[in-house]
């Protein structure tokens, strides 16, 4: 049964949005339904909204993430970095295409959720941290690529130094009222955006760590 939802899901993002058969191929291999906190949502996990959990963030829409992974580029990239790793639903999904996933997440709650999660699905490319995401992930650099899930109005300096040469990042940038997903490129050491893509509506970057 659960199939069948995630096929039709599928379906719904490919008559909206055209991805890749290995991007197709992760969605039905990741049930959204485990990423859902609240049990009375559990019948709307396989549309395409947006839906809250815990700490007042949202789990993207299907739709959302399979545009941010298809802009990363990063089919058979060797390592990515994910600021914000919220339920774990994008992480998962990454997890799928590339060699290793590090993922950073601020809310304790929500890290322990993810990693839960993921454990129960068997995940064993997917590295998580509790940090400030802005710090990044200094251990593991460079990053072929990094993927903010939250808006943030400008890029750090520490994740533009994590970024590998040749390497590419996508986050939703925030400008004025509006929130626009850009593309950056970090080429011969200089860093720079290259591509403003489309308007999105994220939840804002924080400062900071929150313990249980």
């Amino acid at each position: 049964m659960h199939n069948i939802k995630l096929a039709r899901m599928v379906f719904e993002i490919q008559s909206r949005f055209a991805i890749s058969d290995a991007l197709q191929d992760a969605f039905m291999h990741v049930d959204r339904e485990m990423f859902v906190d609240d049990r009375g949502m559990q019948n709307v996990a396989y549309t395409l909204d947006a839906l809250p959990i815990a700490g007042n963030q949202w789990i993207s829409s299907p739709l959302t993430v399979a545009k941010m992974t298809h802009y990363l580029q990063a089919e058979g990239a060797d390592n990515v970095l994910e600021i914000g790793c919220g339920s774990g639903y994008q992480a998962a999904i990454l997890s799928h295409i590339v060699r290793r996933v590090f993922t950073i997440e601020r809310i304790e709650t929500l890290l322990l959720k993810a990693r839960a999660r993921i454990e129960t699905l068997k995940i064993r490319n997917i590295n998580l941290r509790l940090d400030d995401g802005q710090n990044g992930w200094k251990q593991f650099a460079p990053y072929d690529r990094i993927l903010f899930s939250a808006a943030i109005a400008q890029i750090p300096k520490p994740i533009i130094e994590q970024l590998a040469d040749g390497g590419i990042l996508i986050a939703p940038i925030i400008k004025g009222n509006q929130q626009i997903i850009t593309r950056f490129e970090k080429q011969r050491g200089t860093f720079k955006e290259t591509q403003q893509i489309e308007e999105c509506t994220f939840v804002f970057i924080q400062d900071g760590t929150i313990r249980c």
